[in-house]
């Protein structure tokens, strides 16, 4: 009975989704803004206000509106700009990624809605982990 009701808490299309909370660990979709400008996005749009750039989403794939300069800045560090909470399914062109907030958490079993971690079809929808020879 228990099986029952935890899957008819999934959705239809849970790729689509831009957080999952069905389990302890929680896991997100985060985008990279800086790839959206290395990348020549078409969608990227830019601002001047108060003598600064900022750039955003038109797809609204991730809702920030970023400092352009200081997105520059981090991205000459070693650890760049990072990742911003994507609040929409990302895009072909958008580099995502999920994370896990509590990675610890995770039961034996694995991933109770592996299809989340899908992405979209710009980058792979499957990992190779292992090879039987």
């Amino acid at each position: 009975m228990s099986t029952e009701k935890a899957t008819a808490t999934l959705p239809l299309h849970p790729q689509d989704e831009a957080e999952c909370r069905r389990c302890e660990v929680h896991c997100e979709k985060v985008v990279y803004p800086a790839a959206c400008l290395q990348r020549s996005c078409p969608f990227v749009y830019a601002y001047e206000e108060h003598g600064h750039s900022f750039m955003g989403c038109l797809q609204r794939v991730f809702e920030a509106e970023i400092d352009v300069e200081m997105l520059s800045a981090a991205e000459r560090t070693r650890e760049g700009f990072g990742a911003v909470r994507a609040f929409r399914r990302p895009l072909p062109m958008c580099h995502a990624a999920v994370q896990a907030t509590f990675a610890h958490r995770g039961s034996e079993l694995g991933c109770l809605n592996p299809e989340f971690g899908e992405l979209p079809a710009g980058s792979p929808t499957f990992r190779v982990f292992a090879r039987v020879s």
